[in-house]
């Protein structure tokens, strides 16, 4: 395990918090000012650490896993959690395979399946361990997750799962075109996600 996280990750929690935060309808927006004060991703606390983040991705530096793991734990104090985690899994994994060349992705779109399905999950390996810390294997008709130490884990339960259980589903959906449900399933250690790989 890892004493860092790509900087990615952290940017993607406070980028789903702005975007859950941010005021729906023409009336709300009026009240910005008065919105910011009651809304933790308007704050500018978080619009500066959002910064903070984004530079250290540029500078392709790495963050501390406590302090994600802090911030995973502030996010899962939430009523809305699940749905935080969930938009942050999505936007992280789309960021993601924004990193893979364009020539691979042109080539897994026109391939025949039996040609573009490997360089597909190969893909999703690189992207899996570079961004998740995960480790993604084909078992059978199937493509298993691996975390050993999810940094959303730790007393968010089942929303801190939503996390891996959208990045990983976004990352198949983008790099296959095919649509993914996403399982989690049991393990003696860390958590695991499972998804369908046998028609893609």
């Amino acid at each position: 395990m890892s004493a860092t996280v790509d900087a990615r990750l952290p940017l993607s929690l406070l980028e789903a918090v702005r975007l859950v935060d941010r005021p729906e309808a023409l009336e709300e927006a009026e009240y910005v000012e008065e919105l910011r004060l009651k809304r933790f991703g308007l704050s500018d606390t978080v619009y500066q650490q959002i910064r903070r983040y984004a530079d250290a991705v540029r500078r392709g530096e790495r963050t501390a896993r406590e302090e994600v793991m802090a911030l995973a734990r502030l996010i899962g104090r939430r009523a809305d959690a699940h749905r935080v985690f969930e938009s942050a899994g999505s936007w992280l994994a789309a960021d993601a395979v924004g990193t893979v060349s364009a020539l691979r992705r042109t080539l897994i779109r026109v391939l025949p399946g039996m040609l573009a399905r490997p360089l597909a999950l190969g893909a999703v390996r690189r992207l899996a361990r570079r961004y998740l810390d995960g480790d993604v294997q084909r078992v059978g008709a199937h493509v298993l997750l691996a975390v050993e130490q999810p940094v959303t884990d730790e007393g968010q339960g089942t929303a801190g799962h939503a996390f891996y259980a959208a990045a990983f589903a976004e990352l198949l959906e983008r790099l296959t075109t095919s649509p993914a449900v996403v399982t989690r399933v049991d393990a003696a250690r860390g958590a695991r996600w499972r998804a369908d790989w046998g028609r893609r």
